[in-house]
């Protein structure tokens, strides 16, 4: 690793938060011509060798103009044109950013896809978008099921690894390359997590994601010698936001390839990051059993967003790294350092956002000295025009009552590819509806309750999933580890039961459901939360299972649990 820092001067970064121009679409070339370190290697990607030893190579500015050129080049000759979808279906990591890079270059758009998704439903994603082209690790089973019905395939079904050894001195790149995008034009299509169906289209447009983006050129970094590592998915607009976010601060980050906490505690102890960037899943494993001392040591800043993580979690991390100076009090980092010492322990940055929404637009920050506040999301950050929790009607709710959570905001969505119908669907009186329920205190702090599709209808009123889950995982900590509550039929009469799909902790591994749910229900008892009907002891992965993009699907531990109480 270079010793010069690569990070853009502080006067740089300020003239990036006014640049008109500046979006989505050619973040890279306005960090190129911003930073006068563009040669200093800044990105890094990792492996491991044949020693067992991780190995991280680094990536200039320049490093990736040339990479995005040379991939550009090919697909300009496969024939892809401005405003024309193609699919990106890689492993995570710095790959699927290139080939976005590349595409965005020719003003295409990369519908970048997970490469964990089912390939029945993969196919149903693809033809809804209506992509030109495909590249991928593996074409095998897509070329397959192409061939059943030739009349879906797309011009191109392409390997990843022949973009990678194209020659590109063969062909010219267009004369306007790159691509001038308009600030309406769609960047991008960022497929949801599929945890309550068949996976949305969520459209980026070019300067939407860059806005509210731009605080962070002056608070993010805090120190010259801080790293991030990025977990999160790159296929995933997170990912993206926070490589835009690297890329533009020249900032040293780590674009991780996996989130298993195997490959990811080893790469830490390498990298010393200071900022960890993760979905919740990381944060799971990083918090249970031993905790990663040496690999975190330095780490001041944990950065969640998708959903909003659980206290039983959030509390062990805080526990680790330390904070230095003037770090402590605002969301995101400050302007100028506070007269105080260093202290030990971390912050945690729990964010909730989603593709739709943009970026995080809500922030709760979390230490070692904050007093425990289930479900608190925090207060809208400074991009939001305006918040809301409302009634199905559209009008907006008393504090302390509960409804959904509505946002209106710059860095939001255009809508859903190819889908008016669904995209209407989630406005509503002027606001986007986030798909959460929620409820607002009276002095502004909103805390997640559910999402919408998971509220657990009982004979006698609403129970939400969130809040019980919080209590499983920060007051049942000695048996669990991590938990899922659903609701199925209720054995007798009307409505729904809750029911919790837990994984037991590694010294609880001999509970039995019945000693789970007892602790369980006397927490939630005390906590003045409806109690668990029953209680599933998962077992394998099988028995709890995760989307694409790490998150539990509610939806098929519903249908597997659906006769449960019913049989008995």
């Amino acid at each position: 690793m270079s010793d010069q820092s690569p990070i853009a001067p502080l006067a740089a970064r300020e003239r990036l938060m006014t640049e008109p121009d500046l979006g989505a679409g050619n973040f890279l070339d306005h960090a190129v011509a911003a930073n006068p370190h563009r040669s200093v290697p800044f990105v890094f990607t990792h492996r491991t060798d044949h020693r067992g030893e991780v190995v991280l190579r680094g990536h200039s500015l320049l490093d990736l103009v040339a990479l995005r050129d040379r991939y550009a080049a090919w697909y300009h000759a496969n024939g892809v044109r401005p405003g024309e979808p193609v699919a990106v279906v890689i492993g995570e990591g710095l790959e699927p950013l290139l080939h976005f890079l590349a595409l965005t270059s020719l003003g295409a758009v990369p519908a970048l896809v997970n490469d964990a998704m089912r390939h029945d439903v993969m196919v149903r994603y693809l033809d809804h978008v209506g992509v030109v082209g495909v590249v991928a690790d593996d074409t095998t089973r897509l070329a397959a099921a192409y061939r059943e019905d030739p009349q879906r395939r797309p011009r191109f079904l392409a390997l990843a690894a022949e973009v990678r050894a194209f020659d590109a001195a063969a062909v010219a790149l267009p004369a306007a390359h790159p691509y001038r995008h308009a600030a309406e034009d769609v960047v991008a299509l960022i497929h949801s997590s599929g945890t309550t169906g068949t996976p949305k289209s969520t459209m980026l447009a070019h300067r939407a994601f860059w806005d509210g983006k731009q605080p962070r050129m002056v608070r993010f970094p805090a120190e010259p010698y801080d790293r991030l590592m990025s977990l999160m998915p790159h296929t995933h607009a997170g990912g993206l936001s926070y490589f835009l976010t690297a890329v533009l601060l020249g900032l040293p980050t780590v674009v991780m390839s996996d989130w298993r906490r195997a490959v990811v505690e080893p790469v830490m102890e390498a990298f010393r990051p200071t900022m960890v960037a993760s979905f919740p899943r990381t944060f799971v494993e990083l918090a249970t059993g031993e905790l990663p001392v040496r690999g975190a040591a330095r780490v001041h800043s944990w950065f969640n967003t998708g959903d909003s993580a659980h206290h039983g979690h959030i509390r062990r991390l805080v526990t680790l790294g330390e904070r230095p100076a003037g770090l402590i009090r605002p969301w995101l980092l400050p302007h100028e350092k506070a007269e105080q010492p260093a202290l030990p322990g971390s912050q945690f940055i729990d964010g909730l956002g989603s593709s739709e929404m943009g970026m995080a637009l809500f922030g709760q920050v979390t230490t070692p000295e904050s007093d425990r506040d289930d479900r608190c999301v925090g207060k809208p950050l400074e991009v939001v025009r305006r918040a809301a929790v409302l009634d199905h009607d559209g009008t907006e709710v008393p504090d302390g009552a509960v409804g959904l959570l509505a946002v209106d905001a710059p860095s939001l969505t255009p809508g859903y590819w190819n889908d008016e119908r669904l995209t209407a669907s989630f406005e509503l009186s002027g606001y986007w509806l986030t798909g959460d329920v929620a409820r607002r205190d009276a002095d502004g702090r909103y805390y997640h309750l559910d999402r919408t599709v998971d509220v657990i209808d009982t004979a006698t009123g609403p129970v939400y999933s969130l809040p019980i889950e919080e209590v499983l995982l920060a007051d049942c900590a000695g048996l669990v580890q991590d938990c899922s509550v659903v609701g199925v039929p209720a054995g007798s009469g009307p409505g729904q039961q809750p029911v919790a799909v837990v994984r037991l902790q590694a010294d609880a591994a001999e509970a039995t459901a019945e000693e789970v749910r007892a602790a369980a229900n006397a927490a939630l008892a005390d906590a003045g939360l409806a109690a668990l009907a029953a209680v599933r002891i998962a077992r394998t992965a099988e028995d709890f299972p995760l989307g694409p993009t790490g998150k539990v699907l509610k939806r098929e531990l519903r249908t597997r649990h659906a006769a449960l109480l019913t049989a008995r």
